[in-house]
């Protein structure tokens, strides 16, 4: 189930479920189940308040409320707006409910009760105001249990629209949206359970969605494990510059793309520096480049597939030359770093160049650098608009990871620790990728991939990671996913 779907998308899927004989009513009685049981499951019986809006979210609630009463829970019932503005399978859940309704108001969550908020689901349009806006704030430290999504967050974006509780639980129906695992929205959304309510799965064939959780179901039927006549030549061969300056940056991508299957690495850097990547870099060729032209010819061996430029390249129109001669040779690229921001005054030079062989691997300032209106709006938004733009696939790097394909498709990650937030951890996440498609992985499967890896072996490290850790905990998350599958890693 790791398919998102957009709030529109999830009208289509309960349209396209209505259509081939489920009543509405019914899937709101499954919803409402589902909820009432993940609360049996996780609270004994204690005061509970359910807060209903107008629409069927509030129909979801007035299910919810019922199944509990009939459990034996202590229920009070509150509709924000009257009874007669209901209409449809929520009028009709609202006529089943036959207990009281109160009059939606922050004291009804005098007492410390537990609140179940089905008060706006993902389909918010605006921020909230008024009376809403009072209730919600008033969640504040209380145990909230949310339906669908809490009330105030953006269904597509996670963004908060105003205000939004922040749940313990909240419980969604058939598959996740964008909201609940990008940030903010994931951090709101608590414990995140997706009910079965009785949509067919086939409805996903005629939606056809785009976007996805980031994991290995995604990419591992393509993942270029070695096989028995493979050798190093066939592995592929990477390319990479390092700086003069900040050496280790194109160390620790070149023993990243290392630790990731390519077959070799070539590591071009000056005269000068020369001595230091090749005594550090035992793995690797280290190929001496004094000029443009040794690097055109270091390109020119077509057996160099893969190349990354950007890690401590340095700024200016050496970095710029080279992505540009890069690109001309037709080569598989992956664009970090300096290699972004160098073309921060003159971004069409760069952006026009690209093709579907590059992976673009920028954090939020680079992006804004390179997209300029792009730069607006929610990350994954961004991220598809700034790859159909250039034709890269774009990996906009955060806690929330977006991997946007020109085509459309996309990905979020959330494996990713805050352990991460480590200088150079970027340049391994670069190296990886770089190795992965020297294999002949794609664009987007690579970068999902080399995301998902770089997050898992941080996770499996913990408190003190730094970036020279990372590659040589690569091995370990290989294993596991080559062999009986990644378990689920605890939080």
């Amino acid at each position: 189930m790791d398919e998102l779907l957009t709030v529109a998308e999830m009208r289509r899927a309960d349209a396209l479920a209505i259509a081939g004989g489920t009543s509405g009513i019914a899937l709101m009685e499954e919803a409402g189940a589902a909820v009432a049981r993940a609360i049996c499951e996780r609270w004994a019986p204690h005061p509970t308040a359910v807060l209903c809006g107008p629409g069927n979210n509030g129909g979801d609630g007035f299910v919810i409320g019922r199944l509990l009463l009939e459990a034996g829970w202590p229920v009070r019932l509150a509709l924000l707006g009257t009874r007669s503005d209901l209409r449809g399978d929520a009028a009709l859940a609202a006529a089943r409910w036959g207990g009281p309704i109160e009059a939606a108001d922050p004291a009804i969550l005098e007492g410390n009760p537990l609140v179940i908020d089905a008060l706006f689901g993902a389909g918010l349009s605006r921020p909230l105001d008024g009376m809403a806006r009072r209730v919600v704030d008033a969640m504040e430290g209380l145990t909230v249990v949310a339906v669908d999504v809490p009330s105030g967050l953006h269904g597509d974006s996670g963004q908060v629209m105003g205000a939004a509780p922040r749940a313990a639980l909240t419980v969604t129906f058939f598959r996740r949206k964008p909201g609940h695992v990008l940030l903010p929205g994931r951090r709101l959304c608590g414990e995140l359970l997706v009910a079965d309510i009785g949509i067919p799965e086939t409805v996903l064939d005629a939606i056809d969605p785009q976007l996805a959780v980031n994991g290995p179901d995604l990419w591992r039927r393509r993942y270029p494990w070695p096989t028995a006549d493979s050798h190093k030549y066939t592995r592929g061969h990477a390319l990479l510059t390092g700086g003069d300056r900040m050496t280790g940056a194109a160390r620790l991508a070149a023993r990243a793309a290392l630790r990731a299957g390519a077959g070799l690495v070539t590591l071009a850097c000056s005269p000068a520096t020369f001595p230091i990547y090749a005594t550090a870099t035992p793995a690797a060729i280290v190929a001496p480049v004094a000029d443009g032209a040794d690097f055109l010819e270091l390109l020119a061996d077509p057996r160099r597939n893969a190349v990354l430029l950007g890690p401590g390249a340095g700024l200016g129109e050496t970095t710029r030359a080279r992505v540009l001669a890069a690109l001309e040779a037709g080569k598989a690229c992956v664009l970090d770093a300096d290699a972004l921001t160098s073309f921060a005054e003159s971004p069409e030079q760069l952006l026009d160049g690209l093709n579907a062989r590059c992976v673009l691997t920028p954090h939020e300032g680079e992006f804004a650098r390179l997209f300029g209106r792009d730069a607006d709006g929610d990350k994954l938004g961004r991220a598809r608009a700034a790859a159909a733009r250039c034709g890269a696939v774009v990996l906009l790097k955060g806690a929330d990871t977006v991997i946007a394909a020109p085509d459309g498709r996309a990905a979020v990650n959330t494996n990713a620790p805050p352990d991460l937030a480590t200088a150079g951890s970027g340049d391994v996440l670069a190296g990886i990728v770089l190795g992965l498609m020297a294999q002949g992985m794609s664009a987007f499967d690579a970068a999902c991939a080399g995301v998902w890896l770089h997050a898992e072996a941080a996770a499996g490290f913990g408190p003190g990671l730094i970036a020279e850790d990372l590659p040589d905990l690569l091995p370990g998350v290989l294993r596991r996913l080559k062999g009986a599958g990644v378990p689920p890693r605890a939080e």
